[in-house]
């Protein structure tokens, strides 16, 4: 029997539970049959189900379990474990940086098989580990959720910056426009004003060229009447 999924946890060869004949039996007279429990469990051994939960899967029809194993690790075994992350973490072509679900999964199995290894023992230093796991996963957890918060207040970011961008661009085609307009009437107004410069300067000149031909007649006529005046003042002979 091969187990559904590899780990590199340690476990014990699998061991049927239930078949579907036994449902059926169980079903017909109201019951199901309880699941076969692993008898004579040592403290160390239920310890280790507490930590790491036996497997269950179905196949054919028949319900398979599968315990960790309780034997004790020698250093030939840390060192096989450690091969065989190094091989599975190849194989399945795990990133060696960032954030990687491969890696981080394979990296959690071997953990697990170190505290399985630790608990054999001393269960206490098992316990421990358990809490330290426990408390790595819950700040893995926070962080990934920061992570994902941060992400998608960088794409709410992102998309009002693109959509501000937008706007902005249609202000300033606006503001040009307004410009190309105000430069127009600029031009308009510039070309009236030349024009009224020029006509009012030659009215200024045409009534300076009056005025001073109208000073001209007027001494003329000043000098001609003062003339008069001192011939009707000069006396007689």
């Amino acid at each position: 029997m091969i187990p559904p999924l590899q780990s590199l946890v340690k476990y014990d060869s699998p061991v049927l539970v239930s078949t579907n004949k036994d449902k059926k039996g169980a079903k017909g007279k109201g019951k199901l049959p309880p699941v076969e429990t692993k008898p004579n469990l040592t403290p160390t051994e239920d310890i280790l189900n507490s930590i790491l939960p036996p497997r269950e899967w179905t196949e054919e029809g028949q319900l398979w379990v599968q315990y960790v194993a309780s034997t004790p690790a020698t250093r030939l075994d840390v060192i096989n474990l450690q091969e065989s992350l190094d091989l599975q973490l190849q194989q399945r072509q795990a990133r060696e940086t960032g954030i990687c679900p491969v890696r981080e999964e394979l990296y959690a199995q071997c953990f697990d098989e170190l505290i399985r290894q630790v608990t054999i023992n001393c269960a206490e230093r098992g316990l421990l580990l358990l809490r330290v796991r426990d408390e790595m996963r819950m700040t893995i957890a926070a962080y990934q959720t920061l992570y994902e918060s941060s992400v998608a207040f960088g794409m709410r970011k992102a998309l009002q910056t693109e959509q501000g961008k937008s706007d902005m661009e249609q202000h300033i085609q606006q503001l040009e426009a307004e410009s190309r307009d105000l430069e127009r009437q600029v031009g308009e107004w510039r070309v009236k004003c030349e024009s009224v410069e020029k006509r009012e300067a030659e009215r200024r000149k045409n009534e300076e060229e009056n005025h001073k031909k109208e000073v001209a007649f007027l001494t003329n006529k000043a000098k001609q009447l003062q003339h008069q005046l001192e011939q009707f003042l000069a006396p007689k002979k």
